[in-house]
């Protein structure tokens, strides 16, 4: 057992210094504490498999890897050449491009059908929609705190949406839903989660 806290160890930290990590980023990444990485990293401990199983998505590689000794690719090949990174920001740009894709075509087909008045719509409700995007991916593989912008967008936006649909009705109080709104956001963005300690 105690050869493998040590592999287990040597392995953790590794890929952490070599993503440029310290302790306390990997341990807010996992929802740990530093003091449970610092653990990890010594040897004192090792992980339950389910935090092993994030670590190793984390990194990109498996969780066999973080138990063995014996690796065919190197670590550095593995952090610096992480294509998940790279491809999951592809895939978040491409969904948003894709919105736009729509609300131009929508735009197209309104103006083709002489609806020109209300066709520049179809790129205002783009805004909000690509925030639900942004939202939903980062919430899958990017960093939780960057939700707060985006929800914010996605409020701010939707109330921009529906002021300038209704807009011959002059209904700029519908910006102040947003005051408080907003304030929520704030608030909850200076929430932290208790951290787990093992």
């Amino acid at each position: 057992m105690d050869e493998l806290k040590r592999i287990v160890a040597k392995n953790i930290a590794e890929l952490r210094r070599d993503s440029g990590l310290t302790q306390l980023q990997l341990a807010e990444k996992l929802n740990y504490s530093d003091k449970a990485v610092s653990k990890w990293e010594s040897g004192a401990s090792i992980p339950d498999v389910a935090v092993l199983l994030s670590i190793a998505n984390l990194f990109g590689v498996t969780v066999d890897y973080l138990l063995s000794e014996d690796h065919k690719i190197p670590v550095k090949e593995i952090v610096n050449g992480t294509m998940k990174g790279r491809r999951n920001l592809v895939i978040t740009l491409l969904s948003v491009a894709l919105v736009w894709l729509i609300a131009t075509a929508v735009f197209v087909v309104l103006a083709i059908l002489s609806f020109t008045d209300i066709a520049w719509l179809s790129f205002i409700y783009a805004i909000p929609t690509s925030a639900v995007v942004l939202v939903v991916f980062n919430s899958i593989w990017g960093k939780k705190r960057h939700n707060y912008v985006y929800i914010s967008i996605l409020m701010w936006s939707t109330l921009l949406s529906v002021y300038l649909s209704l807009l011959p009705l002059n209904l700029w109080l519908i910006f102040l839903i947003g005051i408080p709104g907003q304030v929520i956001i704030c608030l909850w963005a200076g929430m932290k989660k208790p951290q787990k300690d093992q």
